[in-house]
C-alpha cells in the first residue's frame, strides 16, 4: 500500500486515483493553482475534468490533507504543507509564493488582544514584497 493510500484511508478518504494523482502533485510541493494541478493529474491519468481536482481538492482540505491559501489579487492555490500554521511571502511584482515557518514556535503565532470570545487555533499572515528575480530587474530598469 503506497503513503498516499495510508494518508486518504487514514481520514475515512476512499481511495481513487484522482485523488492519489492530487496528492502526488502536491506532494512535489509549490503553491499550485487549480488550472496547474489539473494539468500535471492530465499527466498521470487518461482523464480528469477540472471539476474532478476542484472536488478532489476540497476533500483533501477538508480531512487535512492540503491546505488553500488565497493570497490577495491572486486565485486560490494549494500545498500540501499542513498542520504547522506556517505563513507565506508574496512577491508583488510576480506572484511567487514563499513559506515562512512561524515565527514564535507554537500555533497561533499571534495571539490577538481581543478574540471577542472566539477560541483562535490558528493565525494566517501574508508578508508582501519583492522576490529577488523582480529585484533585480527592478535594479536594471533604474
Amino acid at each position: 500500500m503506497s503513503s498516499g493510500e495510508e494518508l486518504l484511508r487514514s481520514r475515512g478518504l476512499r481511495v481513487t486515483r484522482p485523488r492519489l494523482a492530487v496528492l502526488d502533485v502536491l506532494a512535489a510541493g509549490g503553491h499550485l493553482e487549480v488550472d496547474e494541478i489539473t494539468r500535471q493529474v492530465r499527466e498521470r491519468l487518461d482523464s480528469v475534468s477540472t471539476q474532478a481536482v476542484y472536488d478532489v481538492l476540497g476533500a483533501l482540505s477538508r480531512a487535512g490533507l492540503s491546505r488553500r491559501i488565497e493570497p490577495a489579487g491572486s486565485p486560490a492555490r494549494y500545498e500540501a504543507r499542513v498542520g504547522d500554521n506556517h505563513h507565506h511571502v508574496v512577491c508583488r511584482g510576480c506572484g511567487e509564493i514563499a513559506d515562512v515557518d512561524c515565527a514564535t514556535g507554537s500555533a497561533p503565532c499571534l495571539d490577538p488582544h481581543t478574540a471577542h470570545g472566539f477560541e483562535v487555533d490558528e493565525a494566517e499572515v501574508t508578508f508582501w514584497g519583492l522576490c529577488p528575480a523582480c529585484q533585480a530587474r527592478r535594479s536594471a530598469d533604474d
